[in-house]
């Protein structure tokens, strides 16, 4: 034990760091509290798999890159609560002899490895792996146990309702979802905190309550796309609906009107904040859920799937004095999650930086941030006002959505401030002309803009079962991808096929596509000119710009996403 190698010199032995990193670590790690490995993870030095290897050589002990869901023992389950499974950051695996293999990200976690060997009741072997596996795997484990012992979605199905059974062997109470209790609880209580939990676990986005003339359908967003994952007899759907409205705060009596609300809830350890709408249908009030998890870890510029060529422009956008950036693009395109990334890239002790949102999806530490509020007339437009007054050197406007917030955002950047916002529009040429429409001055327009960027979100082909073929030649001239690219890349694209661990769907995450289009001399006259998005979106080809498609049919070459994806998510190009 006392001769055991530090973490530092094996990840030196292992090339997976160099000395230089390991001094800077160690230096910071004097200034603050925290383990070696993180710091170099949070500096970007090492991967946290590689982190993961390390520990597993200095505690010899055994080291998985992935887990195979097939092979978990789903009767371990029953023992070891998800919530507790979640904080802990592990996953029984199946039983060798006397022992029961235990996956963990934290191996050194002694209480929750004596915990668990408790539970089991047996003897534990710790194996050591990299977090995102082990949590993709706890995932899908879960979820197959749920499905086989039916507790999910068939809670309201039989003509008597009835509670579902919860597990509860000794552990700590780690988180308790709205302090719901156990096998007292109503059953409709628990079908509502049940979909949160099965929510959050799915990586959902949106939950749709809909309504039908015998039934009610629950689907999810995944990934860009519904899915449906229960259905309950219509005679529930009232209390269901009530049950939703008493946690946002809404009123229940008014069935007639639609009405926004907000519900916050503490799951596995995370924050999560839940936007409510309901809508009065012919069958009922609809309700639609959207999750935002205030925990949330942002991404950096560099890992949400934009070119090298594309994120040095970005970068150096972000770096001028003043002026108007726009990212534009429906909604759930992922547009303020790049707004989020740019910002922290430039987030200095030395920038004051506001923003005014609606609402503030995730904190920034840092910044100032504003959420509106219509309500005290606290809108777009009074707040970016305000935030004149108070020495600001960027600024964020969540969106531009009217000609007072459009003039205002447009003045800040002519006296000397770095602007950025959204826009809703197809590309990034239709920015001038929304702007325009808007009742903007062109000359306005064109002086103030540096650049429109026109993103989309696209499903990641699941890198466990993404099969291999030869595209036809059709298939290539509706993406726009010449034969000698399709040979440089071996000949080969690929499309989803469907595992367990992506549910059989063959798409698991998603990345961005990127249309830049800087402003450039030409295009501002173009502008001034009043010309269409369609002249401006030909010049900005012509001088270099790469098309959403374009971005596209790139991701597709490097095995990234499929061309049925692409196509989905983007428009038949005009010609340049």
């Amino acid at each position: 034990m006392f001769n055991r190698p530090l973490l530092g010199e094996i990840l030196l032995d292992l090339g997976l760091i160099g000395p230089k990193d390991l001094e800077d670590a160690l230096r910071r790690q004097q200034g603050r509290p925290g383990r070696l490995g993180e710091i170099l993870v949070e500096a970007g030095a090492v991967e946290p798999e590689g982190v993961a290897r390390a520990l597993a050589v200095q505690l010899d002990l055994e080291f998985a890159a992935r887990i195979d869901v097939e092979q978990v023992d789903l009767d371990l389950l029953a023992n070891v609560p998800i919530h507790y499974a979640r904080s802990r950051r592990l996953l029984p695996i199946r039983r060798q002899g006397a022992h029961v293999e235990l996956a963990i990200v934290d191996p050194l976690d002694t209480m929750a490895i004596d915990q668990v060997a408790r539970a089991l009741g047996a003897e534990v072997e710790p194996i050591v792996v990299p977090p995102q596996p082990l949590q993709d795997a706890l995932n899908l484990a879960y979820d197959r146990y749920d499905r086989t012992r039916g507790s999910y979605g068939e809670m309201l199905d039989d003509d008597e309702p009835k509670a579902t059974e919860v597990a509860d062997p000794g552990f700590e109470d780690v988180v308790d979802l709205l302090g719901a209790g156990g096998d007292d609880e109503a059953p409709v209580i628990q079908f509502v905190n049940t979909t949160f939990v099965r929510a959050a676990r799915d990586r959902a986005s949106d939950i749709h309550i809909e309504p039908y003339e015998q039934r009610v359908v629950v689907r999810f967003r995944i990934d860009g796309v519904l899915q449906q994952v229960a259905e309950v007899p219509k005679r529930f759907h009232s209390s269901i609906a009530a049950r939703v409205k008493i946690m946002a705060g809404l009123n229940i009596a008014e069935k007639r009107l639609p009405q926004d609300g907000r519900i916050r809830i503490k799951l596995a350890g995370k924050d999560i904040d839940i936007r409510v709408a309901t809508v009065p249908t012919a069958h009922g009030e609809r309700v639609t859920m959207r999750l935002l998890d205030k925990s949330a870890v942002l991404l950096d510029l560099a890992t949400i799937g934009m070119d090298p060529g594309t994120l040095s422009s970005v970068n150096e956008l972000i770096h001028k004095p003043y002026g108007i950036v726009l990212v534009t693009g429906p909604t759930g395109s992922g547009k303020t999650t790049t707004l989020y990334s740019c910002l922290s890239r430039i987030n200095t002790p030395d920038r004051n930086i506001l923003t005014v949102e609606d609402p503030v999806e995730y904190q920034l530490e840092g910044i100032s941030q504003v959420a509106v509020n219509p309500k005290i007339e606290l809108t777009f437009a009074s707040g970016l006002r305000s935030f004149l007054r108070h020495d600001p050197d960027i600024i964020m406007v969540g969106e531009i959505r009217d000609q007072e917030t459009a003039e205002i955002a447009i003045q800040a950047s002519l006296t000397g401030h770095l602007v950025f916002s959204t826009i809703h529009t197809n590309d990034a040429a239709g920015a001038f002309t929304r702007l325009i429409d808007m009742g903007v001055e062109p000359f306005l327009v064109a002086s103030s803009l540096l650049a429109n960027m026109a993103q989309r979100l696209v499903r990641r082909l699941c890198g466990s079962c993404k099969e291999a073929y030869e595209p036809s030649q059709e298939e290539l001239d509706r993406i726009g991808i010449r034969p000698e690219e399709l040979a440089a890349q071996g000949g080969v694209l690929y499309r989803p096929h469907g595992c367990e661990e992506c549910r059989h769907l063959g798409y698991r995450g998603r990345t961005g596509i990127y249309e830049l289009l800087p402003v450039s001399h030409e295009i501002r006259q173009l502008v001034m000119q009043r010309s269409d998005a369609s002249e401006i979106k030909r010049r900005a080809v012509h001088e270099g710009m790469r098309t959403l498609r374009d971005d596209g049919a790139e991701k597709v070459l490097r095995g990234m996403t499929s061309i049925e994806e692409i196509l989905r998510v983007t428009q038949k190009e005009v010609a340049a």
